[in-house]
């Protein structure tokens, strides 16, 4: 059985392993990932279009100067952008947060299963954690890194809104990341706690060990032969 104090390590860095988790299944169906602001104009009107979206649905709105504008509209990102470059980006954006999603899971598991067992020397130990927290940590950090290169570099709010408005020309784009986007962050720093409390698991076992062989080591050799 595991002592006391790796059972409160392990459970600890389970709740967090848990907690990435969840924080990942709630931004996975959310549409607060952005929010851009497109200057718009054509021969009949003048405004804004607005649009929100996450990973896989969103809303726009039309504020315009002159003219009647559109009624909201609800979409589906990949759903309106058929075989376009920045669909592809947004599916391996998807593909990236879903292995982050995997990974946490493997961690929750093995962060439970030592917090009951002692695996410590196969992979189901500490290393496996460090492992899948780090695969977890850089999935994530790669869904932000692509997120915002289709925004920026593929125009993804610009193909967006052309799908939806065809009539339209876009003269400016502004854009405002939402909270959805900025939750990865928590995502990787949860990853790294967890791999903090390993690391100082770990280190107070070895000093601990260590500990136990001084009286050993500095016995006097007449005694050790005695």
């Amino acid at each position: 059985m595991p002592t006391t104090q790796k059972t409160l390590m392990f459970l600890s860095s389970f709740v967090t392993s848990l907690g990435s988790v969840v924080v990942i299944c709630s931004i996975l169906g959310t549409q607060e990932w952005i929010t851009s602001t497109l200057a718009i104009m054509n021969s009949f009107s003048n405004g804004s279009v607005i649009i929100t979206y996450g990973l896989f649905r969103g809303k726009s709105t039309q504020e315009l100067l002159q003219g009647l504008p559109e009624l909201d509209k609800d979409f589906e990102v990949l759903g309106i952008l058929n075989n376009s470059s920045p669909r592809s980006l947004q599916l391996v954006t998807v593909l990236f947060l879903v292995l982050g999603l995997l990974t946490s899971l493997l961690s929750s598991g093995f962060t439970f299963y030592n917090s009951i067992s002692n695996p410590y020397q196969t992979f189901l130990g500490p290393v496996g954690v460090y492992t899948w927290n780090g695969i977890s940590a850089f999935s994530t950090f790669l869904t932000m890194v692509l997120f915002v290169g289709n925004t920026q570099s593929n125009r993804l709010s610009q193909e967006l809104s052309l799908k939806l408005y065809p009539t339209i020309t876009i003269s400016r784009t502004t854009h405002s990341y939402g909270y959805s986007f900025w939750l990865l962050l928590l995502i990787i720093l949860l990853n790294i706690v967890t791999v903090i409390i390993i690391f100082f698991y770990q280190k107070a076992r070895y000093q601990q060990k260590q500990e136990e062989r001084k009286p050993v080591e500095y016995a006097p050799r007449d005694g050790i032969l005695f």
